[in-house]
C-alpha cells in the first residue's frame, strides 16, 4: 500500500508540473500556429459556399448538407479566448498526470526504478515511444490539413508506442547484443509495415505553417517528458527516504 501511497503522489505531483509548463509553452508556442491553421481551414468551406451559389439553384438534394452544416455549427466548443485556454490547460494536466502515472507503472512491472539519477533517461524514453517514433510516420497535424481515417491512425499510433517502448525495455533490461537486435526489430516494425497514408487532397494550410507546428509541437512534448522524468525520480527517492525514516523513527 505504500508503495501505490508513494507512486500515486510522485505521478500526480510530476504529471501536474510538466503539464503546467508543457501548457505555458504551448500557449507562447503551439496554440497561435493552431488558431492561424484554423482560418485557413474556416475559409476553405465559405470559399466553396460561395462557388456554388454561383453556380448552381438550390435543390432538394443540396439541402442535406446544408443541414448537417448547421448541425456542426451548434455542436458544443470552448469560446476562443480565456474558456479555451482553460479548457486546453485542464486537459493538458489530466494527460500529463496519466503519462505520469503510464511511465510509473512502466517502472513498476519492469522492475527498474525511477531515481532522480536515471529519470532524465525515462523521460527521453517516454518522448521516444510516445511522441518521436510515432512522429515519424504521422506527424503533428493542423487542422485543415488531409489524414487517413481516425481508427487506422489510432491503431498504428499504439502500435508504434508500444513496440518502441518495448524496444528501449529490451535495451534497458538485456543490455546485450540481443537486446539490441529485439529492440531493432520491434522499433523497425512498425515503419516497415507503414502508417496509414492520408488521402491526397489539397490542404489550405501553407507548408511552412505545418513544418513549424511539428517542430513546435515536438519541443513541447519533449520538454514535457525531460521535466516529468527526472521530477518523477526525485519525487519517487524523496518519498521513500520520508518513508523510511518515518518507519525509522516508529521502532525507535
Amino acid at each position: 500500500m505504500k508503495l501505490f501511497q508513494r507512486i500515486f503522489f510522485a505521478a500526480v505531483l510530476s504529471g501536474l508540473a510538466a503539464g503546467l509548463a508543457m501548457s505555458a509553452v504551448q500557449q507562447w508556442r503551439v496554440a497561435p500556429l493552431i488558431l492561424e491553421a484554423e482560418t485557413y481551414e474556416n475559409a476553405a468551406p465559405a470559399a466553396e459556399h460561395s462557388h456554388d451559389a454561383g453556380t448552381a439553384a438550390a435543390t432538394t438534394e443540396a439541402a442535406a448538407p446544408a443541414d448537417d452544416h448547421h448541425h456542426d455549427e451548434e455542436a458544443w466548443a470552448p469560446q476562443d479566448g480565456t474558456e479555451r485556454v482553460v479548457y486546453t490547460v485542464l486537459a493538458n494536466v489530466l494527460g500529463a498526470i496519466g503519462f505520469a502515472f503510464l511511465l510509473a507503472a512502466v517502472s513498476v512491472l519492469s522492475g527498474i526504478e525511477i531515481t532522480t539519477r536515471n529519470g532524465l533517461i525515462w523521460g527521453l524514453g517516454g518522448f521516444i515511444a510516445l511522441q518521436l517514433a510515432p512522429a515519424v510516420g504521422l506527424p503533428p497535424e493542423l487542422p485543415g490539413m488531409p489524414a487517413a481515417d481516425l481508427v487506422a491512425r489510432q491503431a498504428w499510433w499504439i502500435g508504434t508506442a508500444i513496440a518502441t517502448g518495448a524496444g528501449i525495455l529490451a535495451i534497458a533490461r538485456l543490455r546485450n547484443w540481443t537486446g539490441l537486435a529485439i529492440a531493432v526489430v520491434l522499433i523497425a516494425a512498425p515503419h516497415v509495415i507503414g502508417a496509414p497514408p492520408a488521402p491526397h487532397e489539397p490542404s489550405g494550410v501553407p507548408a511552412h505553417l505545418a513544418t513549424a507546428y511539428a517542430a513546435n509541437a515536438l519541443a513541447t512534448g519533449a520538454l514535457f517528458w525531460l521535466i516529468a522524468g527526472p521530477l518523477l525520480g526525485w519525487l519517487n527517492e524523496r518519498f521513500a527516504k520520508s518513508e523510511a525514516f518515518a518507519l525509522k523513527g516508529a521502532h525507535a
